[in-house]
C-alpha cells in the first residue's frame, strides 16, 4: 500500500461514516488526521434540496471568509489605461485587453479569478467556451465585472469566494487550509453556512440542507450534521477536547 493509502486508511479508521458529527467535532477530527506532505485545502460540500432546473431555485453569489482561504490567488484583469494601472497597483497578476484575450484563446489559464471592466466585455465575451467551464467567466452578479477593479482585486486576494449550485444542486467551497487554527476553520465554516442559509431561495420546498461533508485534499469525507446551523461557535467553547481521538 502506498504512503498516501496508509494515511487515508488511518484517517478513515478514526471516523464513523454512519455518523453525522457536529461541525466542531468534524473539524477536530479532520485536523487530527495524519498530515500529508503539503498543506491540504479544507473543503465543505453541501447537497441542497433544490430543483436547479428552475431558475428561481439556483444559488449564485459571493462571500468573504473571516480568515481567508490560505490560498495565493492569481488574478487576471481585463482593463486599459487608468483602470489597468489601478489593477496592477492593487496586486493583479496579469493585466491586459485584446492581448490578454488572445493569450487565453491560445491556452493561457494560469489564474484563479478573472475580472473585467464593463467596456472590456467585447474581448471577454468570446472567451466563454474557455472560461465558462472553468468557472472563470467575469460576471456582474459576483462583482467581477466592475469599474472598481482595485477593490475587486483586493477582495479576491483577501479570499472572496464565488459559489454556485452545480447540476446536482451541490455547492463546493474551500474554507481554508489544514494548518489553520481550529477556531479559524470553524469561523470560516460558520460564515459559509450563514451565507448558504441567507441565500435560500423563497421557492425552495422541503428540507433545504440535505447533506454536508467536510474533507481535506487527501482525506476522507466527514459527514456533518446538516441541521446544525446555529450556535456552532458556542459549541466550540463548550465541547471538551478529549472527544477527539488521538
Amino acid at each position: 500500500m502506498s504512503d498516501h493509502g496508509k494515511r487515508y486508511q488511518e484517517a478513515l479508521s478514526a471516523i464513523d461514516r454512519e455518523v453525522a458529527y457536529s461541525p466542531v467535532e468534524a473539524v477536530r477530527r479532520l485536523k487530527a488526521f495524519p498530515d500529508a506532505k503539503f498543506d491540504e485545502t479544507v473543503e465543505v460540500h453541501f447537497r441542497l434540496g433544490l430543483n436547479v432546473r428552475h431558475a428561481d431555485e439556483q444559488l449564485r453569489g459571493t462571500l468573504m471568509l473571516p480568515h481567508g482561504t490560505g490560498k495565493d490567488v492569481r488574478i487576471a484583469v481585463f482593463a486599459e489605461g487608468d483602470k489597468a494601472r489601478e489593477a496592477e497597483e492593487a496586486g493583479a497578476d496579469v493585466v491586459g485587453s485584446a492581448d490578454l484575450a488572445k493569450r487565453i484563446e491560445e491556452g493561457f489559464t494560469d489564474f484563479d479569478v478573472a475580472i473585467a471592466t464593463p467596456d472590456q466585455m467585447g474581448n471577454v465575451g468570446k472567451l466563454g467556451r474557455v472560461l465558462g467551464p472553468r468557472g472563470l467567466m467575469p460576471n456582474p452578479k459576483t462583482g467581477t465585472v466592475t469599474f472598481e477593479v482595485g477593490k475587486a482585486v483586493r477582495d479576491a486576494k483577501a479570499g472572496k469566494l464565488e459559489y454556485r449550485t452545480d447540476r446536482g444542486a451541490n455547492v463546493h467551497l474551500s474554507i481554508g487550509k489544514k494548518s489553520f487554527e481550529e477556531r479559524a476553520l470553524i469561523e470560516n465554516y460558520v460564515a459559509v453556512v450563514d451565507e448558504i442559509m441567507r441565500a435560500k431561495p423563497s421557492a425552495a420546498k422541503g428540507r433545504y440542507i440535505r447533506q454536508v461533508t467536510l474533507t481535506s485534499t487527501m482525506g476522507p469525507g466527514i459527514h456533518v450534521d446538516p441541521s446544525k446551523v446555529r450556535g456552532i461557535l458556542e459549541d466550540l467553547e463548550e465541547a471538551p477536547r478529549e472527544t477527539v481521538p488521538a
